[in-house]
This record gives C-alpha cells, structure tokens and sequence, in this order.
C-alpha cells in the first residue's frame, strides 16, 4: 500500500480579519447612534467628553470611517 504523499492544503486567509471587521463595523454604528442620540444636549456632555461636541458633524464623517475600515477587512478576510 503507497503511502499519501501529497501535499497538505494550506490555510489561507487572516484569522484577525473577521473579527476586526465586526468590530470596527460595530464601533461605527454605535459611534453615529451616540452621536444622533445626544446631538443637541452639549449642555449636559461631562468635561472630558467636551471634544465629542466640539467636533460637531465630523463625528458622522469618524462613524463612516469605522464602517468604511469594515468593508476594508471584510476585503482581507478569505
């Protein structure tokens, strides 16, 4: 009996890729509701989260980018 000498398939893909797309499609959604949710109510904002305010719409341009880095590694996950 001949002994199976053919060569073993290799794992191909990135095994951060799925997770880090969740993550980061995750992180922009939340990051544009939150936005929305206190749009309006920067009198209430504690000190040290006065810079969410003060970017004002940027903030949905930064959400959009978190998504836009999920389709990114939606692209290197195999």
């Amino acid at each position: 009996m001949a002994r199976d000498t053919s060569p073993k398939p290799q794992r191909i893909g990135n095994r951060w890729a799925g997770p880090a797309m969740v993550t980061s499609g995750v992180v922009g959604l939340l990051y544009i509701v939150v936005f929305y949710v206190v749009n309006g109510q920067v009198d209430s904002y504690p000190k040290w989260l006065q810079w969410y305010a003060d970017l004002g719409n940027w903030n949905l341009v930064i959400g959009m980018g978190f998504i836009v880095a999920a389709f990114g590694f939606a692209m290197k996950w195999e």
